[in-house]
C-alpha cells in the first residue's frame, strides 16, 4: 500500500508547488513588472497619498462635485469588500420607489435644471462599484457644479470634455468619464 501511496503524495507535493506557489509568483512577478498600476489597485494620488481608485466608483453629495452612479453594495454606497447589485426586478416597488428618490435628489440640488435626467444618474449598476458615469450625465450636473464653485459653465465642459473617454480600442463599451478623476480636476481650478 506504501508504494501506491507515495507516488501519490509526490504527485499531490509537486502539484500543490506549482499550483500554489511558482504560478502565483510568477503571475504576481508579471504583473508587478507589465501592469503595476493595475495590479496595485489603479490607485489615484495627490501629494503622495491615495485618494481612491481609478476602478471603483466613490459617492459624492456635495452639489460642488459631479455625484456618481448609485451604489447598491450593503451596508455603504461603494462597499468593494460586497460587489453587487440590487437584483431588484423593474416591476419591484423598492426599485420604483429608489429611482423616485434618487431623481428628487437630483431636481433639488438643481431646481432650475428641467432637463431629461440620463438613467446612469437613478439606477445603479450590476457591480455597484461603477466609477464612471456617461458624458450625458456628467453634462446634466455640469451647471449646478459651476454655480456650486462659481466657475464659467464653458470651464466646466471643457474639464467634462477632457476627462470624457472614449470606446476601448474605438469599439467596445460607450464613452464615460470617470467621476474621481473629474472631481479631482475640478479641485485644480481656480475661479
Amino acid at each position: 500500500m506504501l508504494k501506491e501511496l507515495k507516488p501519490a503524495l509526490l504527485v499531490f507535493l509537486a502539484l500543490t508547488l506549482i499550483t500554489g506557489v511558482v504560478y502565483p509568483a510568477v503571475v504576481t512577478g508579471l504583473g508587478q513588472l507589465l501592469f503595476e498600476s493595475q495590479a496595485n489597485g489603479s490607485l489615484i494620488e495627490r501629494a503622495g497619498k491615495p485618494v481612491g481608485s481609478a476602478l471603483i466608483g466613490q459617492s459624492f453629495t456635495v452639489p460642488k462635485y459631479f455625484w456618481s452612479r448609485p451604489s447598491a453594495t450593503s451596508p455603504l454606497p461603494n462597499n468593494g469588500a460586497v460587489s453587487s447589485g440590487s437584483n431588484l426586478g423593474v416591476t419591484h416597488p423598492n426599485l420604483d420607489a429608489a429611482v423616485r428618490a434618487r431623481i428628487d435628489a437630483l431636481r433639488a440640488a438643481d431646481p432650475g435644471n428641467r432637463r431629461p435626467i440620463p438613467v446612469d444618474l437613478v439606477t445603479a449598476s450590476g457591480s455597484g462599484l461603477d466609477p464612471h458615469i456617461s458624458p450625458a450625465a456628467a453634462e446634466f450636473q455640469a451647471e449646478r457644479v459651476a454655480r456650486a464653485r462659481g466657475l464659467p459653465v464653458a470651464q466646466v465642459r471643457a474639464l467634462v470634455s477632457a476627462a470624457t473617454q472614449g470606446r476601448t480600442f474605438g469599439l467596445l463599451g460607450e464613452p464615460r468619464v470617470n467621476v474621481l478623476q473629474l472631481n479631482l480636476a475640478l479641485d485644480g481650478k481656480r475661479k
